[in-house]
């Protein structure tokens, strides 16, 4: 197949990186010209994933128009923020001369400010419901899956169940196992307020609350999580999974999380802005954690670590004081 990566930080890399391993036309596009420039010349992307070398087959492209020519699947690795923008950039200087083009599907996890759409919802409207939108997501380590570590994630995309099954083949491999949902909202959820959890789990080990608060934490958070997909329309089974459960692990888990570290972070200094400005990747939580506040608001649902972790992050509230607030709330029933 022939596929196009909009947006060259780490996660659009190893992507892109993984899918010309194995066999794929793959044309990788970066936001900036001079960012293609030097990585076409280094044939590595020095600043999001140094030390992974691309395969030689792996295209860098600096407009749109050629690199989605011949394209089967665009996907969109932009900062949620920017996603409705880039679409329109598409659909203005590529679409007409795109005649292969089948779909498109999200690799940014986050919702779009303002709106609070999800990443389906804002591809839907842009590009119209005849074209296929959804995600590939998961527990998925940006420097893993580009050096070729076993890992597994999810295809959730609208269309025929044909299309579906033959994506989700041709993108599977023996290090990277691929399972299809046709949950796209259930899907979406889990992939983007994992980074909300993630961010009070950094917070939790940043105080030094040991492992019995992480546990009931995470065990919270899911608990939050399919409440919310329930009311959102979701299957509460997609949420045991990879994009749900899975992600959740991962985000909150690893190392190497973004939102992990920058709960961390807060911890020290607890100024979100100043932390956010002082480094090179995007945080989704940040904003993620605003859009899911106020979409709960609005539907008049109780999220208590989602509205504690707001407190912090909008309010300047101390994380201590925000743990006591969680800790002594009224009493209830674990399962309703």
């Amino acid at each position: 197949m022939n596929f196009c990566i909009l947006g060259a930080g780490a996660w659009g890399t190893a992507v892109a990186i993984y899918l010309s391993k194995i066999g794929h036309v793959v044309t990788l596009v970066p936001r900036r010209v001079e960012q293609a420039l030097s990585m076409s010349s280094a044939r590595e992307n020095q600043d999001y994933l140094e030390g992974v070398p691309f395969d030689p087959n792996l295209q860098i492209g600096s407009s749109l128009k050629p690199a989605l020519m011949e394209s089967d699947y665009i996907f969109f690795a932009c900062p949620s923020h920017a996603l409705r923008e880039t679409c329109q950039q598409v659909i203005e200087q590529a679409i007409p001369s795109s005649p292969r083009l089948r779909g498109a599907l999200a690799l940014c996890k986050g919702l779009e400010p303002e709106t609070n759409l999800f990443a389906h919802e804002v591809m839907s409207r842009e590009f119209g419901s005849n074209f296929s939108t959804g995600y590939l997501t998961g527990p998925s380590h940006a420097e893993d899956i580009a050096t070729g570590k076993p890992a597994a994630m999810v295809l959730a995309i609208n269309g025929s169940d044909l299309d579906r099954k033959k994506l989700q083949s041709e993108i599977s491999s023996a290090f990277l196992r691929i399972y299809r949902s046709d949950d796209r909202t259930g899907v979406a959820l889990g992939s983007c307020i994992k980074n909300v959890y993630a961010i009070a789990t950094g917070i939790s080990d940043g105080l030094g609350l040991g492992d019995n608060a992480r546990a009931a934490l995470l065990t919270r958070s899911m608990n939050e999580m399919i409440s919310l997909g329930k009311v959102l329309g979701a299957s509460s089974d997609t949420f045991f999974g990879l994009s749900g459960f899975g992600d959740l692990v991962g985000t909150c888990m690893g190392q190497w999380s973004r939102n992990r570290n920058f709960g961390l972070a807060l911890t020290k200094e607890n100024q979100p802005e100043k932390i956010l400005t002082s480094q090179k990747t995007v945080v989704e939580g940040y904003l993620a954690t605003e859009c899911f506040y106020n979409k709960c608001k609005d539907l008049k649902l109780e999220m208590p670590i989602l509205k504690q972790v707001h407190a912090i992050l909008y309010s300047g509230k101390n994380p201590s004081t925000a743990l006591k607030d969680l800790m002594t709330r009224d009493l209830k029933a674990e399962i309703n």
